[in-house]
Formats: C-alpha cells, structure tokens, sequence
C-alpha cells in the first residue's frame, strides 16, 4: 500500500503526526506500549519505525511477499517481538483481530486501493477500542492535477479533474483520489470523530531534486512542509491528506 514517497528527508510531517496520535492514544492518558495495528502495512517500513518506539504492531497486508520483507526487515532491526504479520485484506480485519483490541489503527494509502473505502473504515473502527486513534492518509485529487498540469500532461490533469473518481486515466493504479470534505464525511460515516486534517508533502513533489540536494535547502524544504501542513489556504494543495480521528 501506498506511503509517502519521495526524498525521506522531507518527509517529517507525517512522521510528527503519527508519533503525537500515538502519545494520545493511551487510555486515560496513560504511558506505555501501545496496542497498533498498521493496515495494509506492507514491507513495514512504518511499523519499524512505531515498533522502535516501544510499541507493539500487528501489520496486516495481503501481499506474502510484502510480508516476507517485512519480517526479515524486522529481524534485522531486532524487533521481531514487537512486530507480528497477519496476511489479509481490510474487508477481512473482522475475522482477523479481535474487536476493541487496538490502541491505535494505521490506515494510509489504502482507501484508495480497496474496493470498498467505507467497509474498510467500518473495520477499522470495530477494531479499535473506544478512544482508540485513527490515524488516516489519503491521495488528494487537487495535488494530482496540479502535478500533471506542471509536468506538461494536459489529458491527463483534465480526465483527473473531470473524472468522478479523480483517475487520471484508465491505466491509473489508484481506483480514487479524495479531498478534505470527502475523506472526512468518510470517516465520520463510519463512526469516526476527525479531530483533525493536516496536509503532507504539499511541495516536496513538485520541488526538483537539485533544489533540495544540501542539507541547508532540506531544512528548508521541511519546514515549509511543516508550515503548509496547517495552513488551510494550502491544505488543498498537500499531495496527501494525513486525518487525526477518534473512535
């Protein structure tokens, strides 16, 4: 499943947001391992980083292969017993983890992919714990067309704007794109409480890569990054959309 791509270096304003939901996410607001379950997880590269922390994840993912990597990625970094693969999809979450058995649920770059974005979410909830953190990314459409408009791929901006789904073609990977109002009303339908909406990689896709080689004009870059991630005059721009929810 989809995470955010591109130069790690920039890429901290997820990261930030996904480490303050786990700090809430305690019940009572208490210390200590959280219970995570990292939806569509794949390779791990996320959940390595939440199992350092002290954290125990179960990541779920369709892929054998994607689970394979995971756990020999696990291995290496000595985290094996923080971290443990179930093979399935979100419309099987159900039949796979016990309902209410989770601190915090992560869910990024999959209600794109799935054939049923609400299920998904209604699975996601039902695995929670009352309290429990939602932590949601979603591809935003807006940030698409602006993308292929800027890379000269005028057919391809114009079908992403006009198409229902936001695809930019029929050859697209994504069977759909999102924007605030829709990922939230999503959420919210499937018993979520969105506490909030921050963009990700708002310039950090569209920025050259010779524009951002030093170290200097990477802290530039992030913090721009961090400054649009809670600007709502450039939230509509941000390539991703990263919902803070509560179940």
């Amino acid at each position: 499943m989809a995470k955010e791509r591109g130069r790690p270096r920039t890429s901290t304003v997820l990261w930030d947001g996904v480490q303050r939901l786990l700090a809430g996410a305690g019940a009572g607001g208490a210390a200590g391992p959280r219970s995570v379950v990292d939806l569509g997880g794949g390779t791990g590269g996320l959940a390595v980083r939440v199992a350092a922390l002290g954290h125990d994840v179960v990541v779920v993912d369709p892929s054998p292969d994607a689970l394979a990597a995971l756990e020999r990625r696990t291995a290496e970094a000595g985290l094996s017993a923080r971290v443990r693969s179930v093979q399935g999809d979100a419309t099987e979450l159900a039949g796979l983890l016990p309902p209410g058995s989770a601190d915090v649920l992560l869910c990024h770059g999959v209600l794109e992919v799935v054939e049923d974005p609400s299920a998904a979410l209604r699975a996601a909830h039902d695995v929670l714990r009352p309290g429990g953190r939602l932590s949601l990314l979603v591809t935003q459409w807006p940030a698409t067309v602006l993308a292929r408009v800027l890379a000269g791929q005028l057919p391809q901006a114009l079908h992403a704007l006009s198409d229902p789904d936001h695809r930019w073609s029929g050859s697209d990977p994504l069977r759909r794109r999102f924007d605030r109002a829709g990922a939230v009303e999503l959420a919210e339908a499937a018993g979520f409480t969105v506490t909030g909406v921050e963009g990700t990689r708002t310039f950090s896709d569209l920025v050259p890569a010779a524009c951002a080689e030093s170290e200097a004009e990477a802290a530039l870059l992030r913090e721009l990054e961090a400054r649009a991630a809670r600007s709502p005059e450039l939230l509509a721009l941000a390539g991703h959309l990263h919902l803070h929810a509560t179940r």
